[in-house]
Formats: C-alpha cells, structure tokens, sequence
C-alpha cells in the first residue's frame, strides 16, 4: 500500500493510515450496513418506497454537496466531459437502485433484503467476464454457485416470513445496477477523486429522483413528515453517505478482496442481530443455513487469486468504486 493509496482519504494523517486502521473503518463500515436493511423496513413500513427514496438520496446529497463544496470539487459534477458520465453513475449507482431496493424491502423482510443483495459477487464476476474479460476459473464459479445457493435457500421464494416474488426479484436485481455503475467508472471515470464520484452518485442521485417526493403514489402531504424527517435524515446522512465513507477508508488501507472478506460476511450475521432488536424479526433454520452458506461463498469469492491488478477489477461487494493498490503476484490457477 505504500506505492499508491487511496483518493479518498490522500492526506490522512500518518495514524490513520495502517493496515489497522484500515480494519477499523472496515468494521465501521460494517456495523453501518448491518442496520441498513432494518432501518429501511422501518421508513418503507410509515411511508411510501419513492418518498423514501427520495427523501434519503436528498439528505445524502446535501451532505456529499457540502463536503464537495468545502474540498473545492463541487464544480466537478458540471464540468465538461465528465458531468453526463457523473449523471449517469448517480443514476445507476443510487437512483435506480435506491428505488428498487426502498420498494423491495418494504415487501419483504429486513433479512430477506440483506441476503438478496449479497448476489453482488455473482453480477461482478459475469460483468468481468463478459465487459472486461476477465477469465471465468472454477474455484470463482463454485464459490459464486454456493453464494447463489445460500441466497435463494434462505429467501425461499413466497415462503418466507414476509417476502414475495416481486419484493425478492426487486432486491435481486438491485445490486445489478450498482455492478453496472462500477463498470462505468472503470470504463469512463478512470482517476476521477473518490469523493467526487461518492458526491455524484449522491448529489445527482437526489437530482434523478426529486420529481418523487411530490409524485409518488402517497405524497408528502400524507406522511408523518415530523416522525419521519429524523430516521430519513440518519438512513441518508449515515447509513449512505457515511457508509460509503467509511468503505473507501477501509479500501485505502487494505487490499480490496482482504476488505471483503471482513466486511461483506459481517454484514448479514450482525444484520441477524440488528433486525431482532429493532423488528423482532427471528431467522428461521432455512435462513440460518443460507445465511452460511453465503458467508462461505462471499469469503472463497474475495479470497480467490487474481490474475489483474486491482485497478482492472470491478470491485467486490458494497464497494463503490475500485481503487489502485499494489499489483497482486500469482494467478488465478484455480
């Protein structure tokens, strides 16, 4: 890590930037993600998935537009040559995902909709193959079969506790759009700052999905708006904005399959304890098992061999954007 760091953190004192800082925003970034779902279930329950969407994306907005404001970069998002590329990752990156994920849980369980988006790897590995070919191996395409596996084990399509069809197959499909908008900026935003691409997803992200807030089926005007503005402010400032932060911290001190594999696990096991304290939801034995079986595949995924720099790679799951680090020594034999 010493020949190339992270853009999202390029001053950060000299305490802050070992392998063990790198573990502790990695743990951050985890605890944020594990309340995700159950704070969505929360939101989508007293109101209306777009308001939701909406509402959330606008306060992460403000916030990456101050924080774009104060580092002097806010006028990145329109210059020339770039802002219809930013615009498009703040759609596929945040806009479209962030209405089918809000839509999705709000049919579902808060479980059900942390297993559904460990898919990611799945998407990752077919887009690498298939948009910058990479290889297939088979110890990548058995660790992704497993993670499928587990996901479709512990959801049980119309059998869970709370999930349907359409709910499922909406968070299913969610982490597609988030592949998709890495493999734009690995294509057309190539040394492009991380703060600046975390401020695009979000700042245009609210831009894209504005109308929402006084067009969606429920309209502000029939929401708690004063029971709500708090817990949408702390799911838009925190658990997203933040939350992606904490994610380019951690990437910036540790290679990114080592941040995997401590972050992406961690998620759904402590999101299991998160969704008990604040839902009461109770994982049933199905959901225990494809919970493993998932934790095991997302972990062979991120540990397997690379025959590519990280720079080439589309990045794991829940990360934004890929980033340098040293080159990798080996291949991916198997």
């Amino acid at each position: 890590m010493a020949k190339a760091r992270s853009a999202a953190a390029p001053h950060a004192p000299e305490r802050f930037a070992g392998p063990g800082a790198g573990l502790f925003f990695g743990a951050l970034c985890a605890l944020n993600g594990a309340f995700v779902p159950a704070v969505a279930r929360l939101t989508t329950e007293r109101g209306d998935p777009f308001f939701v969407a909406a509402a959330t994306t606008a306060f992460a907005g403000v916030t990456a537009g101050v924080v774009l404001a104060a580092r002097g970069e806010l006028g990145w998002l329109a210059r020339r040559g770039s802002a219809g590329t930013l615009a498009v990752l703040g759609l596929l990156g945040t806009a479209l995902p962030f209405l089918l994920f809000f839509a999705g849980t709000q049919r579902t369980s808060a479980i059900e909709a942390v297993l559904c988006l460990q898919m990611e790897p799945v998407y990752s590995l077919l887009l690498a193959w298939g948009v910058l070919g990479h290889r297939l191996t088979l110890r990548r395409l058995s660790a992704a079969a497993l993670l499928a596996s587990g996901v479709f084990l512990a959801v049980g399509v119309g059998r869970g506790p709370r999930g349907d069809a359409l709910g499922l197959g909406l968070l299913m499909v969610t982490p597609l759009c988030w592949q998709l908008s890495h493999v734009l900026v690995l294509r057309r935003l190539p040394g492009t700052p991380a703060p600046v691409l975390t401020g695009a997803r979000y700042v245009w992200g609210a831009i894209f999905l504005a109308p929402a807030l006084w067009l969606s089926p429920a309209g502000p005007g029939d929401l708690p708006l004063r029971e709500q503005l708090p817990i949408l402010a702390l799911q838009g400032v925190v658990l997203a904005y933040a939350g992606t932060m904490f994610w380019y911290l951690a990437i910036g001190r540790l290679d990114l399959a080592r941040a995997t594999a401590v972050v992406v696990p961690s998620i759904p096991v402590l999101s299991l304890g998160v969704s008990y304290l604040l839902l009461g939801e109770q994982a049933s034995l199905r959901q225990l098992a494809g919970t493993a079986l998932t934790v095991v595949g997302v972990v062979a995924f991120a540990r397997a061999p690379h025959a590519v720099s990280e720079r080439e790679r589309i990045p794991a799951p829940s990360a934004p954007i890929a980033v340098p680090v040293e080159p990798e020594e080996g291949g991916d034999a198997a």
